[in-house]
């Protein structure tokens, strides 16, 4: 008798480049980021999986070095989501080498993924040996076909970095001002993805209209 394998969804690759260097600790910016992902990954697991399924890996950089604080992972699994801390230095060259070694391992993200998406959330400027790596990842080839995004925390960001990560010249580097601000880019995100997931063709990027979410709407927990 014939056998079939089940048709599982396509995956969509999330990967979050989080800024937890001790200056995220001031004016509520780390509770804020805290929260904006909290409610990332409850719009995400609540998302239907007939269509695509949506994974999501969050890499942080802030004291002694860069970590994948979240394994990329099905978002409706995601169980638990422990707060970021912020401390120490911005060491961003180490997350660049993380998210291209996640990139373009193929067991983790096969070949077969709907286009990946970026973003890089900072609200300082990298300090440890970063350039080489934000090259490399600039140039992977499969860097170069995913969606990334940027988000400037503060007057003290690294905006043109920030610009030169970003490959979509419809979406800018959202510049955040406060704690609103950073949930405000993450609901948005969080439209954009979602809104592919939905579409029958979940390869094309949908363009980030930030002036649609509305302060009135965003509740904080802090």
């Amino acid at each position: 008798m014939k056998k079939f394998a089940a048709r599982t969804a396509r995956p969509i690759p999330v990967i979050i480049l989080a800024d937890t260097s001790g200056s995220m600790s001031v004016d509520g910016k780390i509770d804020a980021m805290n929260q904006a992902l909290r409610d990332l990954i409850d719009t995400f697991s609540g998302e239907s999986r007939l269509n695509a399924e949506i994974h999501l890996s969050v890499i942080t950089f802030g004291g002694d070095g860069a970590k994948e604080h979240l394994p990329l992972t099905c978002a409706h699994t995601i169980s638990g989501f422990s707060d970021l801390q912020a401390h120490g230095m911005t060491p961003m060259g180490g997350a660049f080498r993380i998210a291209k070694e996640l990139i373009e391992d193929k067991e983790k993200i096969p070949s077969r993924a709907y286009r990946p998406v970026i973003v890089l959330v900072s609200d300082g400027y990298p300090n440890d040996d970063w350039e080489a790596a934000f090259s490399s990842l600039r140039g992977s080839e499969r860097a170069q076909k995913a969606t990334r995004m940027a988000m400037a925390i503060g007057s003290d960001a690294d905006e043109n970095m920030l610009k030169d990560f970003i490959n979509d010249p419809e979406t800018p580097v959202f510049r955040a001002n406060g704690a609103r601000d950073i949930i405000r880019f993450f609901r948005a995100v969080s439209m954009s993805v979602t809104s592919r997931s939905r579409s029958s063709a979940p390869n094309q990027p949908i363009q980030i209209e930030y002036e649609e979410i509305p302060d009135d709407e965003l509740d904080l927990d802090f």
